[in-house]
């Protein structure tokens, strides 16, 4: 029977009021969260929004100068990296390129002295498991970059480790192997079922990889939940405008008691959604509505309540099996994501039709969602 990680290992992380500054800038602003026993979670947002921070801070690589970490009940805020029983990998690979991929693989097992004999089974269940078996009396000079990467995440799980964290593993790879290497993670995570946070600025990623996604800005949390949760019900207009490819579409309307009124168009408010509203009468609001829930009157769906409108092709973006319409009412643009066999021109006058359940409507001042 091959070797096997040992279910112990798994392990609660809890971030508590967590702040880090560097200077006057606030890198990591009060955040809490718990990442649950053998959880994907994944850390996602634009560049410089604390996200690389806040896992340099579970791994003990940055020390907060408010809030605490800790691993189960074990407050690790202060532990160096090597009393914390983590792993690490980076975006970089980070493999000694003078060591065999055996030897690779086997050098943290070295440092923590573990016997010949186990290291020998653990290096075996670990590249069998990611596939580089064949691979062990190679050199990294000698292989490709996603095969370096399975070298670096075997380093990383052959230890055991209470945590596996992974700082943008994936951005030097081409588009074809990233989307080989994401799946691949996914199922291994799965397998070994190991606590796992994941650092990344692709929603992608993101989206396909995450049990749950934090989404962060300006240091701050500004939504977690599931994939699904993030896309289908953002918690403000940062979070809505970040995920989806294309973005959402945005516009400022008054509600006028039954419908939105943006000026150059207005949208009709369902019944249910008007109680809602009701203390919002008279004021500016910002509305959403993406893309995809933008339909040409031939493919939209039967038995949706719809709002029509009517504008001009103001640009035609062909992606293949779709095709992105950018729509001018008035001084308003709309992008409509619409089947790649559908020819539309460039100045032609077009109908389209606003899906009324998928609208989301947000304050403008705080900008959170009301629905």
């Amino acid at each position: 029977m091959g070797y096997n990680l040992k279910v112990k290992f798994m392990v609660e992380v809890k971030l508590v009021d967590l702040t880090k500054r560097f200077g006057k800038v606030v890198a990591v602003d009060h955040i809490n969260l718990t990442i649950h026993d053998g959880e994907f979670l994944v850390f996602l947002g634009p560049s410089g929004c604390g996200k690389t921070t806040t896992l340099r801070c579970i791994a003990g690589l940055e020390i907060p100068e408010e809030g605490h970490v800790y691993f189960g009940e074990e407050d690790v805020t202060f532990l160096p990296p090597r009393e914390r029983n983590i792993s690490m990998v980076f975006q970089s690979y980070a493999v000694w390129p003078h060591m065999t991929v055996f030897d690779n693989i086997a050098f943290p097992l070295k440092i923590k002295k573990y016997p010949e004999k186990d290291i020998k089974k653990r290096i075996e269940w670990a590249a069998n498991l990611l596939r580089i078996s064949e691979l062990l009396d190679r050199y990294p000079h000698q292989l490709s970059g996603g095969q370096r990467q399975r070298v670096a995440v075997a380093r990383a799980i052959v230890v055991e480790p209470r945590v596996l964290l992974m700082d943008e593993p994936l951005s030097n790879l081409d588009a074809l192997l990233r989307v080989l290497m994401r799946s691949e993670l996914k199922k291994l995570q799965k397998r070994i079922k190991v606590t796992t946070i994941y650092v990344t600025h692709d929603q992608v990623e993101a989206m396909t990889m995450a049990d749950r996604v934090a989404v962060m800005n300006e240091g701050r949390l500004m939504q977690v939940g599931t994939p699904e949760e993030i896309y289908n019900k953002p918690g403000n207009l940062f979070v809505a405008g970040f995920i989806g490819s294309p973005r959402m579409n945005f516009f400022e309307a008054t509600f006028t008691g039954e419908a939105l009124d943006a000026g150059d168009f207005k949208v009709n408010i369902l019944p249910e959604y008007r109680a809602m509203l009701e203390k919002y009468e008279g004021k500016s609001l910002k509305v959403g509505i993406r893309p995809e829930h933008v339909y040409i009157p031939e493919r939209s769906p039967t038995g949706v309540p719809q709002q029509e409108l009517e504008g001009v092709v103001d640009f035609v973006e062909p992606l293949g099996s779709d095709t992105i319409i950018h729509v001018k009412i008035g001084n308003k643009l709309l992008l409509a994501k619409i089947p790649g066999t559908v020819k539309v021109d460039y100045g032609s006058r077009i109908k389209i039709l606003v899906d009324l359940t998928q609208l989301h409507v947000f304050e403008k001042e705080t900008t959170k969602a009301i629905f």
